[in-house]
């Protein structure tokens, strides 16, 4: 149990205050450590969304591409602009293409 004597707990809330100057920097800490994780996020969003992908200049060029890949037997691509790099990308999901008007 604590102390009721006035200057035990004077002694008690100056420890505390000085401990509480900590919490500030605990914080910001925080907050660059979540700073941190979220870029980590968006740079490993990118290179799945863009940078692993081929990328297209015009949605002609991707069009050709998915008619050579028809004719080696690949099926079912369409492509879609990229929101990352404004190129095109081609792929086997249809919900892509209906995001994106044509």
């Amino acid at each position: 149990m604590s102390s009721r004597k006035p200057s035990a707990r004077a002694r008690q809330v100056a420890a505390f205050k000085a401990g509480a100057d900590d919490l500030g920097d605990l914080f910001l800490r925080e907050q660059e450590r979540q700073d941190e994780l979220e870029e980590h996020r968006d740079e490993a969003r990118y290179e799945r969304a863009c940078a692993s992908k081929k990328r297209y200049a015009t949605r002609a060029d991707a069009r050709e591409a998915i008619r050579l890949c028809a004719e080696h037997g690949t099926r079912g691509l369409d492509c879609y602009r990229c929101s990352y790099c404004g190129g095109w990308h081609l792929t086997s999901h249809p919900w892509k293409n209906e995001r994106q008007p044509s």
